[in-house]
């Protein structure tokens, strides 16, 4: 059996996504480019990894990256056949996963660099390995400015193999602080320094989605697209475009990438009871919504155990019948109302929580617009999705 509350993930259109970021880039770089890492970290952002990850490699992806060893072995069970990153820590991880599963770590910190190294020498093999250069994000990587006494004796590793040098952008989306230039810089700065250390790195990344599409000089040897393959243009603080990009290839996909690019993921789900409110009355867990006039109210079976946000109420709105309707009352566990005042709703009516209903602009939420009504990021919206949700996939 299948709850209500369903997520349908459209395969088709992340296999085009794909396609377009890769189209993009290429088209504008003036090169073919050797690499784009597809990153299926965190479920691949809600939308269920192993799937997403062989529609990806399917549509051409030659290397995809995930957040840990265990999302890597869950690719890897699933039949992914093409390399995978691990993006994070490993210093405190148990490493036999990077071995038994053929899986590309990064190394951030003298610390992983010797605990991958010592694991490697027991098994007696050599693994490749990327490395992880801190330019001004200050979380994980080895400093930009004390490469030359922190990278010695990772490069004289035996078992290591230097496959690629990389960087995480702290700022990529914001266009009012200096600090994308320098990362860009430092990072330039800090290849030079792997070469002049004799490290000689096949490629060097940095770019997520919001780089990608600021700045085509950080695209280097491959580029990192997330938010983008599953249809969603990163929110951008940018008072002008900061890019490199040929107009014509930027006019075409960053002002039209609404366009070419289709969400990959919907939620749904269907009215389960409509009541009544008399003036005055109350809804949900503490009353925290009062009707100040009679209305009618549906009764959804979705609720925060499903990953719809508790500030959504009052700020809010689900379709139905074609119509935006605002979340009313505290939004409990599983379960949320909403205000269906004068729209003939009734029990077993679609409720589109994310996604389309209807042909006109209004008649569209996105994980953009969700984010936005509760001042987070459509990231956390995506990656919330409980696991009780039935993801159900399609092949548009």
């Amino acid at each position: 059996m299948i709850r209500s509350t369903v997520a349908h993930v459209d395969l088709g259109a992340l296999r085009d996504n794909f396609l377009a970021v890769r189209q993009f880039v290429e088209g504008n770089s003036g090169q073919s480019f050797p690499h784009l890492v597809a990153v299926v970290k965190a479920n691949a952002y809600g939308h269920g990894a192993e799937q997403v990850a062989l529609a990806l490699q399917d549509a051409g992806a030659r290397m995809l990256a995930c957040a840990d060893i265990e999302e890597g072995v869950v690719l890897r069970q699933a039949g992914v056949t093409v390399p995978i990153l691990v993006f994070g820590a490993l210093s405190v991880s148990d490493l036999d996963g990077l071995f038994e599963y053929s899986l590309t770590p990064t190394i951030s910190s003298p610390a992983a660099a010797e605990a991958v190294q010592s694991a490697a020498s027991r098994l007696r093999v050599v693994i490749g390995y990327h490395l992880k250069v801190d330019t001004g994000m200050h979380r994980l990587g080895f400093r930009y400015d004390n490469l030359e006494e922190t990278l010695p004796s990772l490069l004289a590793s035996q078992n290591l193999n230097l496959e690629a040098v990389y960087t995480h952008f702290a700022t990529a989306d914001d266009s009012h602080t200096e600090l994308f230039n320098e990362q860009r810089l430092r990072f330039d700065q800090a290849v030079s320094i792997v070469r002049k250390l004799g490290g000689a790195p096949k490629i060097c990344h940095a770019a997520n989605s919001a780089a990608l599409l600021r700045d085509s000089r950080v695209w280097y040897d491959a580029v990192r697209p997330g938010l983008l393959l599953y249809g969603i243009v990163p929110p951008l603080n940018w008072t002008s475009p900061m890019s490199q990009l040929q107009e014509e290839g930027f006019q075409t996909f960053f002002k039209s990438a609404t366009k070419l690019l289709r969400p990959v993921l919907s939620l749904t789900s269907r009215v389960v009871a409509v009541k009544g409110l008399r003036s005055g009355e109350g809804t949900g867990y503490g009353w925290g919504y009062r009707a100040d006039t009679p209305m009618s109210i549906a009764v959804i079976p979705a609720g925060y155990a499903d990953g719809v946000d508790t500030r959504l109420s009052g700020h809010g709105d689900v379709l139905i019948r074609g119509n935006r309707v605002r979340i009313v009352g505290a939004i409990s566990m599983d379960m949320m109302m909403v205000d269906v005042t004068n729209c003939g709703v009734q029990p077993g009516d679609e409720v589109v929580i994310i996604g389309q209903q209807g042909h006109e602009s209004w008649q569209t939420i996105d994980a953009r617009e969700m984010a936005e009504a509760i001042g987070t990021i459509p990231w956390e919206i995506l990656c919330r999705l409980g696991s009780r949700i039935e993801r159900q996939y399609l092949q548009s």
